[in-house]
């Protein structure tokens, strides 16, 4: 007996075609599936463009006389670009990074994330999260609503650091249109 599942002709009898007749829909379904699979296409911070951040978010800072460290991390959240100022603290290092990871987690700077999630709050919890930290300094790097990387910067006042690394986003505003 002759059967016809979709463009698959099936020949069997009695029980053995339904269980053939399955095979050939999962078959056919897996196939058509796998056709539809696509090459995912992301945009990104690129090595250019996180040191061209980090050095006018240093450049900026330096003009109001402070020695601060900047970190640039990608859309991943991993590191792409560090500089350390001359005279900078060394605990300046892991704030920076820890501002930029909470920037890029989170798609805003670190301080509106610290604002939102304060003592009280429903996301409160989120501060117990691994490499993020409740203090300004970190700026989303967007293409639009998307965010591709953060900058961090640590070593001047709260609003200070904030304020260099918003330069240093704005250094690259151009190229993020």
């Amino acid at each position: 007996m002759d059967k016809y599942v979709g463009k698959y002709r099936v020949n069997c009898m009695g029980g053995a075609c339904r269980l053939l007749t399955l095979a050939v829909v999962v078959i056919a379904a897996l196939s058509s599936s796998a056709s539809h699979a696509q090459v995912l296409m992301q945009r990104d911070v690129s090595l250019r463009m996180a040191l061209t951040i980090a050095e006018a978010a240093i450049a900026a800072c330096a003009k109001g006389g402070n020695n601060v460290s900047v970190a640039v991390v990608d859309r991943a959240g991993r590191l792409r670009v560090f500089l350390q100022g001359d005279k900078a603290a060394p605990h300046n290092i892991e704030l920076a990074q820890r501002k930029a990871y909470t920037a890029r987690t989170f798609g805003r700077t670190s301080a509106e994330w610290a604002a939102r999630t304060g003592p009280g709050s429903e996301l409160a919890a989120q501060r117990q999260l691994d490499h993020v930290i409740a203090l300004a300094g970190g700026v989303p790097i967007k293409v639009g609503d998307e965010t591709i990387g953060a900058v961090g910067v640590s070593g001047s006042t709260t609003g200070g650091d904030e304020g260099c690394a918003m330069a240093g986003v704005a250094k690259v505003a151009d190229e993020l249109k």
